[in-house]
Order: structure tokens, then sequence, then C-alpha cells
């Protein structure tokens, strides 16, 4: 029986089974040697493609924030940076375990760069000078990361106590947590998340009214939200 050809080695596949990887096995369980066996090469193979474990990770983040898709340049101003939100978010939701590295990896790639570019350059067309586009910057960044890195590997999937308290406990000598309960299966994130955003979206259309510098800001009025 004639031999199957092996499929080359190259950048792209090896960035493909890194990622398949990771998402599969977790960060913590990622190496090089196991990337090796699953592409079925040596491992010096991979480093002569990426010369570090390192190299290799900044890649994989390059590859992953350059597939977030750009929002529509012909919707308003909001939601334009609400689709550039939530396009981040369902990044994350994409590669639930390799976020965790995303998160806390610095933006000084050209991917990463280019990515916050874009975002600021889309809170500036609100109007605010400096200081207002990273303050507003910040804060969005501190909710949408924040969001994302509980929906998919967070608090629900944290440690637990060795005894929890019992559900009967719980009933009886907090209820308000036990009547809470339902609004944080994963089945309501979304609700929840757009409450938040729209929070934070409304702050920033009130503020773009107040400077009065974009006029796509102005035509557009969100319902008002009762104060939580």
């Amino acid at each position: 029986m004639a031999k199957r050809k092996r499929e080359p080695l190259s950048a792209e596949r090896i960035e493909t089974a890194a990622i398949e990887l990771i998402e599969a096995k977790g960060l913590e369980a990622f190496s090089a040697r196991k990337l090796a066996a699953r592409l079925g090469c040596e491992a010096m193979s991979i480093y002569h493609y990426f010369p570090s474990k390192a190299h290799l990770m900044d890649a994989l983040f390059d590859r992953v924030l350059s597939g977030i898709a750009a929002p529509d340049p012909g919707l308003p101003w909001r939601e334009r940076l609400r689709q550039s939100l939530l396009e981040y978010r369902a990044m994350a939701h994409r590669y639930p375990r390799f976020f965790q590295f995303i998160a806390l990896h610095r933006h000084n790639t050209r991917a990463g760069l280019a990515l916050l570019e874009s975002i600021l350059t889309l809170v500036r067309e609100g109007g605010f000078d400096t200081e207002k586009t990273a303050r507003y910057f910040r804060a969005m960044s501190y909710y949408v990361v924040g969001a994302a890195l509980d929906e998919t590997s967070g608090y629900a999937k944290g440690p637990s106590a060795v005894v929890p308290v019992t559900d009967e406990e719980a009933a009886r000598d907090f209820p308000e947590v036990v009547a809470v309960n339902p609004y944080f299966e994963p089945t309501e994130h979304q609700t929840t998340f757009d409450l938040g955003l729209d929070i934070l979206l409304d702050s920033l259309e009130r503020e773009a009214n107040a400077v009065g510098k974009n006029t796509t800001a102005r035509r557009w009025r969100a319902p008002r939200l009762a104060s939580i």
C-alpha cells in the first residue's frame, strides 16, 4: 500500500494546530512537544518557523486579533462602537482558553496596536479630547474584558468550597442569593452584557451630545434605562 504523503509543515499549519491544541487541552498543557506530536513532526521543526514558544504565542495573538471583524462603516457612531465591542467579546467566546492569554498580553504587537488604534479612533469620533478618549476606552475595556473572562473561564468554573452550603440552608438563610441565581446562568449572559454595555454607551453618548461635535451621535436617541 502506498504511503500517504505527509502535509508539508508551514507557519500557518503550525498556528492552526496550536490554537486547536490550546482550546482542546488548555494553556497549561500546551507545549512544543505536544504540538509536534499533533503535527507529526519533531519539536525542532517548529522552531524553524518560530524561534521560541513565546514567538509562537505572539503569532497566535496577532492571528486571533486580526480575525476580529471591523464594524460596518455605514452604521451610526454609537452602533459602530457597540459592534466593535461585541465582536471582541465574540472572539473571546470563540477562543475561550486562548483568551486567558490575550486578556493579559500587552497589545504591543502590530495587530494589537492596530486594534487599539481602531477603537480609540472610533471613541475619538464622539468629539472627546485625549483624556476623555483614554478614560472611556479604559472603562469599556474593564467591562468587556472582565465580562468575557467571567463568561468564558470565570466564576462558574472556579474553585468551590470543600463543603458548600446546602441548597436547603441557602434557601433558608440567603434567600436573595437564591432568588437571583437563575439570572446568572449562561443563557442570561447576553441580556446582562447588553444591559451593562448600554449603560456605558449611554454615558458616552450623553457626553458626546454635550460636547456637540458628533452629529451622528446627536441624531441617535437611546431608550432611557432605569438606574440600578
